[in-house]
């Protein structure tokens, strides 16, 4: 083999390293950042998890207080009905 074909043939090989080297490489990124999307998703989850969560503690403490207005109503509805009966008879 002439020296010419020897330097095609080492400068194809080298070529075909580096196109190997690169799609190798290209690979390795696109999979972490397959990892890294898939790591978002999942705090994505856990973040509408934890909202969620609070939502329904929110609601819930929201319906505490509603029940406890409501009982504090009924109780100064008691006490006006008790007044009043109260004025009524000393008016009597």
């Amino acid at each position: 083999m002439s020296t010419a074909v020897m330097i095609v043939l080492i400068i194809v090989v080298v070529v075909l390293i580096g196109l190997v080297a690169l799609a190798a490489m290209r690979r390795r990124r696109q999979a972490q950042l397959g990892r890294a999307q898939n790591q978002a998703l999942h705090e994505d989850v856990g973040r509408h998890r934890s909202h969620a969560e609070a939502a329904r503690h929110e609601a819930a403490l929201a319906e505490e207080r509603a029940k406890r207005t409501a009982a504090e109503a009924e109780l100064e509805e008691r006490r006006a009905d008790e007044r009043q009966r109260d004025l009524d008879d000393d008016d009597r």
